[in-house]
């Protein structure tokens, strides 16, 4: 089931004055938005759900995520993250510098803030877009390992979207400045305190949050995950949340549900993204009213 062109969203791009444009470093950083809002909303201001999407990814596409958030009466704006969406194209570091994502968000949410009062916000997110909802509830990457995988003693995991990343990353900035600034900002505390509810579908990244930062996390969490995923698998990624964010729940999309089963044209399991996707909107009317 495909957004009737009544339900298409709002797009608009915002420019961070704060941090550059990976392609062009003299302009500002753009995130784009897709804002959706309720026929019906839940209360007055509408609680607000800022959706992040998964690696390589788009905000414009995870309608999956969006609809039944929409037709629960909830306000959603979702995001392309800067070089890590395939709208604009990628670069080496949308893929790597990860801990720009959460600040994506929070300045979203500091634009949006302006224009009207907000209601209660949530966050959610698929792979990579799953922690990027749990840093914004205080996740922290470890700097240490981070400078292990930049620098190539510790080999960066696969990624089908961008083939070589590191070694494109290299090329592009081989001075070593420019690693120890992105160190600098990669174990920064993003907590952002509006955020109220935190929704993680087959979360990414878990294998560089500390558990110190995620054992500090204190809005609720609810984890779904694919039993048959091997993109980010259950006891690398998943656990580490689950087992260290206290205020963490959650479980199995189902055994056979692969990481691609939230994405792909034809999935394997066709009702799993439905079943997250209501299951999402039904916890966020729970924790945001």
């Amino acid at each position: 089931m495909t957004l009737t062109d009544r339900e298409q969203p709002v797009i608009r791009v915002l420019y961070d004055e704060l941090r550059p444009d990976l392609r062009e470093p003299g302009r500002p950083r753009p995130v784009r938005l897709y804002q959706w809002e309720p026929d019906r909303p839940a209360a007055e201001p509408a609680p607000l759900v800022v959706v992040s999407h998964g690696t390589g990814g788009s905000g414009g596409d995870m309608e999956w995520l969006v609809r039944p958030l929409c037709e629960a009466g909830l306000r959603v704006v979702a995001l392309d993250h800067h070089g890590n969406n395939f709208v604009d194209g990628y670069e080496p570091e949308g893929f790597l510098h990860v801990w720009e994502r959460p600040r994506d968000v929070s300045f979203a949410l500091d634009a949006l803030a302006r224009e009207r009062p907000l209601g209660p916000v949530g966050a959610a997110g698929f792979s990579v877009g799953a922690y990027t909802a749990a840093a914004l509830a205080g996740a922290r990457v470890d700097p240490r390992v981070v400078r292990a995988l930049l620098t190539g003693a510790v080999p960066p995991p696969e990624i089908p979207e961008f083939p070589g990343v590191l070694e494109a990353l290299r090329a592009k900035h081989p001075d070593d400045e420019s690693t120890r600034h992105a160190l600098d900002a990669a174990g920064a505390d993003l907590t952002d305190r509006r955020v109220r509810a935190v929704f993680q579908v087959a979360p990414g990244v878990g294998a560089l949050v500390t558990p110190e930062s995620l054992a500090g996390v204190r809005v609720p969490v609810e984890i779904r995950w694919g039993g048959a995923d091997t993109v980010t698998p259950y006891d690398v990624d998943t656990r580490p949340y689950l087992e260290h964010i206290p205020t963490a729940s959650g479980r199995s999309a189902g055994p056979g549900v692969r990481h691609d089963d939230f994405f792909a044209p034809r999935p394997a399991d066709p009702d799993a993204r439905l079943r997250v996707g209501g299951e999402a909107a039904a916890f966020f009317l729970r924790q945001l009213s």
